[in-house]
């Protein structure tokens, strides 16, 4: 028998560091060759590390949560035979002075106690042993209070549309993971959990913040902590617009992408910074530097599965209205797919938040920083307009824009606004040059 180390892979584009978001097995478990051990996250993107080799799991280098370095140890595993790429032995050194992985993070990585870990091993093979092959045909006892059952996002997604308590339900997958069949065996059993009554309810359910939530967390603290907002409202009369959008998708070309108003806002908003590139920039607030910049790259922030994410659509400024929109739909697919790349989710210098529909009257955005700009979508409402004799239905439009205000002063925010809602208004002059 030999043993097995793998460490975290070097994952590209330069990143040093990783972090730990799922594992996907545990000490004891008997693993296959190709099988998904654990899942990091850097930059937004989330890698799977799949195992090389088939054996059991002997050790766990870190914790949900915690920061892991390209090439520290993560995972041992024993093997049949002579390890593949071998470490310091286990059986004649003691686990205490095998190498720490070099990581950052408040929470110490749990360590399997070297006298026992054989013991250990031992017991959880002799557990497996006994284990029967076919599922488990039998409602299992809750699990404690405060333990999460292990499960995917889409068999939690079915569980709570189905009223069903997965601290109920068995998992027959890796590390006692539910699956789909799992699930389909409970309710196949009438085993749903019956409605609750009135009654008083006490548990704490404790969440850590981690991976693409804890860097969304991060970045909109810095953006509070360090950015005086200043946000300016205004209402944009869009009858006209929506007319010449329903227009143009009628007659589009059946391979062209359907246009939203976001494409016709991103032509405006590169009409407007021509004119205002001071808005157009990063402050480098570190260096007291301002970098206004000539192409205008802009952010779209986008809700998806896992959280908030900015793509970004690179140089606007050299893109018509049907090539923004097309690449706005293939961003957004890729965000919400979790393929959207490194260089695809960073490098704006402006942005826009839209949450569509849902999106109120008016609301706050926050700044993403560095940038000094955000311009902010809010629902489209059709509501009475005085036309000088009478009211008329219009469809009417806030836009809720936030400013640095270190670098851009209130007058300049609201010429900027203005110069945005003109356009708008008279969607015409957004395709007139000069």
């Amino acid at each position: 028998m030999g043993e097995h180390v793998i460490k975290l892979p070097d994952v590209g584009e330069g990143v040093a560091e990783a972090e730990l978001v799922e594992w996907h097995v545990k000490i004891g478990d008997l693993v296959r060759e190709d099988a998904v051990l654990a899942a990091v996250m850097t930059d937004k993107a989330t890698v799977e590390i799949p195992s090389p080799v088939d054996g059991e799991i002997l050790w766990l280098g870190a914790e949900i949560g915690d920061t892991v370095a390209v090439g520290s140890p993560i995972v041992r595993i024993k093997v049949a035979g002579d390890a593949s790429a071998p470490e310091p032995a286990a059986e004649s050194k003691p686990e205490a002075k095998a190498p720490e992985p070099a990581k950052v993070s408040t929470a110490p990585a749990k360590k399997e106690d070297p006298a026992k870990a054989p013991a250990v091993a031992k017991a959880a093979a002799s557990s497996a042993a006994l284990k029967p092959a076919p599922r488990a045909t039998t409602v299992g006892l809750p699990r404690p209070e405060g333990e999460r059952p292990l499960a995917s996002p889409a068999v939690r997604l079915r569980a709570k549309e189905a009223g069903i308590d997965l601290r109920q339900v068995p998992g027959t997958g890796p590390a006692g993971r539910i699956t789909h069949e799992d699930l389909d065996a409970f309710a196949a059993r009438g085993a749903a959990v019956p409605a609750a009554g009135l009654e008083a309810k006490t548990a704490v359910e404790e969440i850590k913040v981690i991976g693409l939530r804890r860097r969304i967390a991060e970045k909109m603290a810095l953006a509070k902590s360090r950015i005086p907002h200043i946000t300016y409202v205004e209402e944009v009369d869009v009858t006209a617009l929506e007319e010449l959008r329903a227009r143009l998708n009628a007659s589009k070309k059946p391979d062209r992408a359907k246009l939203t108003i976001l494409p016709f806002l991103m032509r405006a908003l590169v009409k407007a910074v021509g004119e205002q590139p001071q808005l157009n920039a990063i402050y480098d607030d570190d260096a007291g530097v301002i970098h206004r910049h000539a192409g205008v790259h802009i952010g779209m922030a986008a809700q998806t599965p896992g959280g908030l994410v900015v793509p970004v659509v690179k140089h606007a400024e050299a893109r018509d209205l049907w090539d923004c929109a097309a690449e706005v739909n293939r961003l957004a697919d890729a965000a919400k797919a979790g393929t959207a790349t490194r260089e695809e989710l960073t490098g704006s210098t402006i942005t826009i938040t839209s949450l569509g529909a849902m999106g109120g009257i008016a609301t706050t955005p926050v700044i993403n920083y560095p940038e000094v700009a955000i311009v902010g979508v809010n629902k489209i409402m059709i509501r009475p307009l005085w036309d000088g004799t009478q009211f008329v239905p219009r469809k009417m439009m806030n836009l809720s824009s936030s400013f640095d205000h270190r670098v851009i002063d209130g007058w300049d925010a609201a010429v900027f606004v203005q110069r945005l809602k003109t356009l708008l208004e008279a969607p015409a002059m957004i395709f007139v040059e000069g």
